[in-house]
């Protein structure tokens, strides 16, 4: 039976849609890797891999667009079979990044099937990797990908069945999702907290505060840089920082990244949209999907300092907690309904503040990440600004970053994460030398 699909899945094919004939592909996937020590089992991993398509519908779909909306059919999980396929040997890390490069970003949102799966074997470990567009998953599906194909691919080698936790499917979030908020008018009181950022912002969508060297009106083909900020020791005195300004690493890092704007010459009101994680039931825990909304949050700046800081973090602290009185209404509602002309563009208007943050530790499987190795990879074919994806393991704070390929983005990106590494280090010293 066919449900209706997501708000951000239907924003998303649309978009894809709309744009095939033209130079702005909107396309963007997130690709999971890992490692299995020691010489690699190919059936049990072949059948791990075949067990989380049967597992999770999201995998399964088909999507159609009849008369305007979009629909979910997912296939039954016995019609769905795995044919493993050699590509070839690689001799140099070249010539494996090249092709696994192009696999990547062969993946195309109109087009079925939605994810890519291999491994690269060697004689002691071997490398797994996953590749879904965006259409079927977030960042927190990754770390239940790493856990489910790990503890299947331990069971099968031992010659047992796989135990795995109970999922639940995404095509059932979308939908009810859908026929709950498809009737929310531009006049309800559910869109206050939105339209009173909108009026301090002079705009819904907040702007990235620096000139990048982009045309509002256009995209850019994007550069993907990673970056270890903090090493485990820093990270620690990072929290016990921020927990003694009453906030977490979290808000810690939000206002770290507020104060690196800040002395760079940004705006001493820091203005922005973060994705919030929709698994608030614990039925979603071990489910693949899109389970992401995006809010605006504002806070001031504090001035330089420890007691800025701690001032800083208090305000981000605050300013998250009124924020999640107020996440039920979904992201793509609200821009349809308050910014009906930017919702006729298939991206954002223009280069836009935008944060987000995980911490791995605590997802499924978390403990055993340092031995496994997963390694996140976020992917967009082209955009217009500038995005961070922080996140947390036992090694330390990382950032994943997509910016447009310019000579400008480039310098005040380095720029911005040089002076938020030295935010981060005053936030973790202040409670060493307390």
């Amino acid at each position: 039976m066919s449900k209706s699909a997501s708000f951000n899945q239907d924003k998303h094919h649309s978009s894809s849609q709309a744009t095939r004939s033209t130079s702005d592909c909107i396309a963007s996937s997130i690709t999971i890797t890992f490692e299995i020590e020691g010489r690699l089992d190919i059936a049990a991993l072949e059948s791990a891999l075949l067990l989380l398509v049967r597992r999770h519908e999201v995998l399964r779909c088909e999507f159609r667009r009849l008369a305007g909306d979009l629909t979910c059919t997912a296939l039954s999980p016995e019609s769905v079979s795995l044919e493993a396929e050699q590509v070839g040997h690689f001799h140099t890390p070249e010539g494996l990044h090249t092709h696994l490069d192009k696999e990547f970003k062969s993946i195309d949102t109109l087009s079925w099937p939605l994810i890519l799966m291999g491994a690269v074997v060697r004689e002691s470990r071997s490398t797994v990797y996953l590749c879904f567009d965006h259409l079927v998953c977030d960042g927190m599906s990754m770390p239940v990908v790493v856990n489910e194909i790990q503890t299947a691919y331990a069971a099968h080698t031992a010659g047992r069945l796989p135990e795995l936790p109970p999922t639940a499917s995404y095509l059932t979030f979308g939908d009810a999702q859908r026929r709950r908020w498809s009737s929310l008018r531009p006049d309800d009181d559910r869109l206050d907290y939105w339209k009173g950022f909108t009026a301090r912002n002079g705009g819904f969508f907040p702007r990235f505060p620096f000139d990048i060297g982009v045309a509002d009106d256009r995209l850019y083909p994007m550069a993907n840089r990673s970056r270890r900020l903090l090493d485990a020791d820093e990270t620690k005195a990072l929290a016990a920082g921020a927990r003694a300004a009453g906030g977490s690493v979290f808000t810690g890092v939000l206002a770290a990244v507020a104060t690196a704007l800040r002395r760079l010459g940004g705006p001493s009101v820091y203005r922005g949209l973060l994705p919030v994680s929709e698994r608030n039931a614990e039925v979603w825990e071990h489910s693949l999907g899109w389970f992401v909304n995006t809010m605006p949050i504002e806070f001031e700046v504090g001035e330089a300092g420890v007691g800025g800081l701690a001032a800083t973090i208090a305000g981000a602290s605050a300013a998250y907690t009124e924020m999640q009185r107020h996440v039920d209404v979904p992201f793509v509602r609200a821009w349809e309904l308050l910014a009906p002309e930017a919702y006729r563009l298939h991206h954002w208007p223009y280069a836009v503040n935008f944060f987000s943050y995980i911490d791995f530790r605590r997802a499924p499987g978390g403990e055993q990440h340092p031995l496994w190795k997963p390694k996140l990879h976020v992917w967009a074919a082209c955009g217009n600004g500038i995005s961070h994806w922080f996140h947390r393991t036992a090694a330390g704070l990382h950032v994943n970053t997509l910016h447009v390929d310019t000579p400008e983005a480039q310098q005040i990106n380095d720029a911005q994460l040089d002076e938020l590494v030295a935010v981060l280090r005053e936030i973790g010293g202040a409670q060493r030398n307390s």
